[in-house]
């Protein structure tokens, strides 16, 4: 089977008209792990953001549900890549995002910021470590997904362009990454969680480990030590083997989205009003 088909597809198509149908690919065919990986970086450099890190921390869902609170933004983010923003099962969702953030005194322009992580992450790290790297109309097609999702969680000022948003997201973080208190809390809650998937053995290099591909205004922010050199190379020289690999397979046929795997905090299932903190059930 023809590894590119999938690429020359999307390349015939509009990335404004078609962005749900290319996102869908990317998320669920094309790089569904990559996807995930870039999306839990993102997570991270949102608290690199005093006044996003201050309300987690106030809340103490990082503290208390680490777990919960990662599954949850990932359900949420593959329901809508799975079925559509306009999808009724899709809208049910983000109706059940805007329900819970609307709890909370959230800034536009940390709204914006958080979204501009959602396009931008994916693209940098399949530049650095995907398969290939995306396509004009995959860059596209992801501003033109994330600013209709935007649209619809009635943010205003969403920037016009995707060089415009990439240039907000650039800006927006040499202003605002600065090192607090409440990021390196949340953050450390967040490492700790996810430490705790591997093995007890091996926990403690991957402990060491894990600040390996971060780089330094996000490390700083989160009063992380950087990895050392040789582990940095190491991972990338991994990473980087593994996306050779892929190149040499087939392409996949059934779709990997993040709410087709096992889910920890919903071993049985979960329903759309699982969905976010328990106090707001």
């Amino acid at each position: 089977m023809d590894r590119y088909a999938t690429l020359r597809h999307v390349q015939r198509l509009d990335p404004e008209r078609s962005h749900q149908k290319i996102c869908h690919l990317l998320a669920g065919y094309e790089f569904p792990w990559d996807v995930t990986r870039a999306l839990e970086l993102a997570l991270l450099r949102t608290f690199c953001i005093p006044s996003v890190s201050a309300l987690l921390d106030k809340t103490g869902e990082f503290r208390h549900h680490a777990q919960k609170r990662y599954d949850d933004t990932g359900i949420v983010v593959s329901e809508v890549f799975k079925h559509g923003y306009d999808s009724p099962r899709g809208e049910a969702f983000i109706q059940r995002m805007n329900a819970i953030h609307r709890h909370y005194p959230i800034g536009n322009a940390d709204y914006l910021y958080v979204l501009s992580t959602f396009v931008y992450e994916p693209i940098r790290w399949c530049d650095r470590f995907g398969w290939r790297p995306f396509c004009e109309q995959e860059r596209l097609a992801c501003y033109y997904f994330w600013r209709a999702i935007g649209d619809r969680m009635g943010l205003a000022d969403i920037p016009p362009t995707y060089t415009a948003f990439e240039q907000f997201n650039r800006e927006f973080e040499a202003e605002h990454f600065t090192y607090a208190a409440s990021n390196q809390r949340v953050a450390d809650a967040t490492r700790h969680m996810l430490i705790s998937w591997f093995p007890a053995a091996t926990r403690s290099v991957v402990n060491w480990g894990l600040p390996c591909l971060l780089d330094p205004p996000l490390l700083n922010a989160l009063g992380w030590q950087p990895a050392p050199r040789a582990v940095q190379l190491v991972a990338a020289t991994a990473l980087k083997a593994r996306s050779r690999l892929l190149r040499r397979l087939p392409p996949r046929t059934t779709p990997d989205f993040f709410v087709e795997q096992p889910i920890r905090s919903y071993p049985e299932g979960y329903t759309i009003e699982d969905i976010g903190p328990d106090s707001l059930r």
